[in-house]
């Protein structure tokens, strides 16, 4: 018999529908860069691989402020934008 959390996890398991590269920068492009640089497709992704209920953001600006990779390393990032306007149309926006 499969514990609670497995089961919810396996129903948490959600994949995306579509996928295309984003064109011009928003704060979710950023965000997006930022869980990309870490090896993440996304924040769901992110929370199903880590088992978190929630990514520490700037509360001024609402970034992501640390994550931790697959490695167990972290990821540190700047209250500003890191996703520069050359660097835009390589981030990958999941359709759910």
């Amino acid at each position: 018999k499969k514990s609670e959390v497995s089961e919810v996890m396996d129903k948490a398991d959600i994949k995306p529908k579509s996928i295309y590269h984003a064109k011009k920068w928003s704060d979710d492009v950023e965000n997006l860069y930022r869980f990309q640089q870490a090896g993440y497709r996304d924040e769901v992704e992110y929370k199903q691989v880590k088992q978190v209920d929630m990514v520490e953001c700037w509360p001024e600006t609402g970034f992501v402020k640390k994550l931790q990779r697959r490695d167990n390393t972290f990821y540190y990032y700047d209250k500003q934008r890191e996703c520069e306007d050359k660097e835009v149309h390589k981030v990958k926006v999941y359709v759910y």
